[in-house]
């Protein structure tokens, strides 16, 4: 995928991909989210001494990582500057969503043969309830003066990243059908990784296989309407819900956007 054909939040990282500046994006009441305060990303041990320069320059106050602890040990986030590392596991290690961008020399059809649109279904719907991760996650946005610029990532900057970036850009007023079209971008992001996924399939997959992967695996609308909607369930309203499950009150809401929005 050509660099020219990428979008303005993408990052020109060599060494890191999905990495993507949240800010731009419009809000209902006319502002918009600031840019060079909020980034998502995929995996960084990757990245080279010219993107840790370039990540650098961004001086980032925080790298809050949402993967398990056998992704992270075997691959490390490297130091970003002064920036505190944080890991809290987004979803339960034996999750299968915590190894799909796994690189080795062979290749685990077995592993891949799960992917369906039920299993992502259910691992979005479980994501944003009474979630460990999101509830540290949105406890550094409520203090954005001592805690942002942050970078929160995980493997592919995608599934968990995903529910994060919704959480984060709703609660600053972004609508949910912006939040949907930002989501649904990592599928031109991660394109030639998801690409270099199915060749691999297609030599060990059924033509049925091969197929149930590749409408599953990239990700869907519906993926993300299935955590909306758990939230949506649970709690009735998504202010309700980031009031009782995060504890952001109307003045702490306020307080985010006005640090975060022009």
């Amino acid at each position: 995928m050509k660099n020219n054909i990428m979008p303005e939040c993408l990052l020109p990282l060599s060494g890191a991909v999905n990495f993507r500046d949240m800010g731009g994006l419009a809000t209902k009441d006319g502002r918009k989210v600031k840019k060079g305060l909020l980034f998502r990303a995929a995996e960084l041990t990757g990245l080279t001494d010219e993107d840790v320069s370039l990540l650098e320059t961004l001086q980032l106050k925080r790298v809050f990582d949402y993967r398990r602890q056998k992704e992270a040990e075997r691959k490390p986030d490297p130091p970003l500057g002064s920036a505190i590392l944080e890991r809290v596991s987004a979803i339960s290690e034996e999750n299968i969503a915590t190894n799909m961008f796994v690189k080795d020399d062979g290749f685990n059809a077995d592993y891949y043969r799960q992917f369906t649109v039920e299993r992502f279904l259910k691992i979005y719907t479980e994501m944003p309830i009474q979630n460990p991760s999101y509830k540290r996650l949105m406890m550094l946005l409520k203090s954005p003066e001592e805690n942002l610029p942050l970078v929160h990532h995980c493997t592919g900057g995608r599934d968990r990243t995903g529910v994060g970036a919704m959480l984060i850009l709703m609660t600053m007023g972004v609508p949910y059908e912006t939040v949907l079209g930002d989501y649904l971008l990592s599928n031109l992001t991660l394109a030639e990784r998801h690409q270099t996924i199915f060749e691999k399939a297609s030599q060990y997959f059924t033509p049925e296989e091969y197929k149930q992967l590749i409408n599953a695996f990239p990700l869907r609308e519906d993926y993300l309407h299935a955590a909306y909607n758990a939230i949506l369930r649970n709690y009735g309203d998504f202010d309700t819900y980031i009031a009782e499950e995060f504890g952001i009150s109307e003045e702490v809401r306020e307080n985010i956007k006005n640090y975060c929005l022009e």
